[in-house]
């Protein structure tokens, strides 16, 4: 029986998001489901308090005196869900995808229902202000699902607190 496994990212797939991925799989067989948001500028309020949180006073302040343009993320969703595919089938796992609209979370939930996940993983970047509130993707989720749902951060092995 092959288990489904959602996945919620920010942006593209690097090689040890994958390698995460291979880990949960474990010896059974999966498919994994991978969910990009369409918007996913980044909240300037959030990231001035990051960087803040992380003595990056410098940053914190280019970033709210930057203009719309430079807060834009760099690649589209679709681009993102395209590298995110094609680690994915590099690395042998069984992947296919899509781009989700405005809320991230309720498309989320929405999917994990749709496709009868057996388990949600979120990879982000940290996000020092909604991870310290419990206000993350992550957290958001596993408030509406009833499977659990693996934070971690991007390209590392780092678990965030879900």
């Amino acid at each position: 029986m092959t288990s489904t496994i959602l996945v919620l990212t920010e942006e593209a797939l690097q090689d040890a998001d994958v390698s995460n991925l291979r880990t949960l799989q474990g010896e059974e067989e999966a498919e994994f489901i991978i969910l990009v948001p369409a918007d996913r500028n980044k909240s300037m309020l959030g990231e001035f308090f990051h960087h803040l949180s992380m003595l990056e006073f410098a940053q914190a302040f280019r970033d709210v005196a930057g203009n719309d343009a430079d807060r834009r993320p760099e690649h589209t969703a679709a681009d993102a869900l395209e590298v995110s595919l094609r680690i994915a089938a590099a690395s042998g796992l069984r992947a296919r995808g899509y781009t989700v609209g405005d809320n991230a979370v309720e498309e989320f939930v929405r999917a994990a229902a749709d496709e009868g996940a057996a388990q949600a993983v979120v990879i982000t970047r940290p996000h020092a202000v909604a991870d310290t509130l419990h206000t993350d993707w992550a957290n958001r989720a596993q408030s509406h699902l009833g499977i659990p749902v693996l934070h971690l951060y991007s390209g590392s092995g780092f678990i965030g607190d879900s």
